[in-house]
């Protein structure tokens, strides 16, 4: 197991995404400390964990107060002996699809305004406990907006730059001491829950948009929950030893080009700008 004897925190593990990191990590053996706001979330994944045969800690944690966010770390440090694995999922509430000309500042800076203070105590408090003890990761997820232009995500892409641009620079800093800093970018997933409501509440306008989305990668097809939680095993584990200071694309080719335009294996044509 590549996660076996490590421990693991998971800020925002209640959501779709945090509780699929979690199980990944649970089930390449590490011992996962689940955080979130909601205690009754994360005790539901803590208990699909040990239904699986693995080892998961539920615990009510705002990543956005630093002094709980500290004292969750110095309780899991004195509890399980060592931190190896830190990543923050939690939500941003994002406002989207709609120009920046007509946001409201609360709505436009909201995203970064989140990353930032909750990656910051998160991620140092990590960082602090890792440098003692000579190893570790800390892992954060952006999407598509951190590459490229994308119209249409308001603050959120901000965010994702913002959010990269911190890790890169915590990786400078902490590489000496042995922890690694590694931000991993996905191209959203159909499978994650925001995309399933908006499916069910709007699926034939959905519909035209994962197929566009789809269009913008080279795979032609988006990246699943699994593709980032097998992803972050990697990457959290030895196999990844060399991997720091960069932001892992997962977008099925997303940020690499214009992939609207490539043929269709269908037809084996090109498409047109027009189209």
């Amino acid at each position: 197991m590549l996660l076996k004897n490590k421990n693991a925190i998971i800020y925002g593990a209640g959501g779709s995404i945090g509780s699929t990191v979690a199980k990944a990590f649970a089930e390449a053996g590490a011992r996962v400390f689940l955080a979130g706001r909601d205690l009754n979330k994360v005790q539901m994944v803590a208990d699909e964990i040990a239904a699986m045969g693995g080892k998961g800690e539920a615990a009510s944690v705002d990543a956005m107060d630093e002094q709980a966010v500290n004292a969750y770390v110095e309780k899991i440090v004195k509890q399980a002996g060592t931190m190896d694995i830190s990543f923050n999922l939690i939500d941003l509430q994002v406002v989207q699809n709609m120009p920046l000309t007509e946001m409201t500042l609360p709505d436009f800076t909201r995203p970064a305004a989140i990353a930032m203070q909750s990656h910051f105590l998160t991620d140092t408090a990590a960082a602090k406990v890792m440098m003692k003890q000579g190893s570790g990761v800390i892992l954060s997820l952006t999407a598509t907006p951190g590459g490229v232009a994308y119209p249409g995500v308001a603050g959120f892409g901000p965010a994702c730059s913002a959010m990269e641009a911190f890790s890169r620079n915590l990786a400078s800093e902490v590489g000496a001491y042995g922890v690694r800093v590694v931000n991993i970018r996905s191209a959203g997933s159909p499978d994650s829950l925001v995309f399933k409501d908006a499916i069910e509440k709007y699926p034939e306008v959905m519909k035209g948009v994962l197929a566009g989305m789809e269009a913008d990668t080279m795979l032609k097809k988006l990246p699943l929950m699994a593709d980032i939680a097998q992803t972050a095993v990697f990457l959290a584990s030895d196999m990844g030893a060399s991997i720091t200071g960069v932001t892992v694309d997962v977008t099925c080719g997303t940020t690499a080009g214009l992939c609207y335009r490539a043929a269709s294996p269908a037809t084996n044509e090109f498409r047109t700008l027009a189209t």
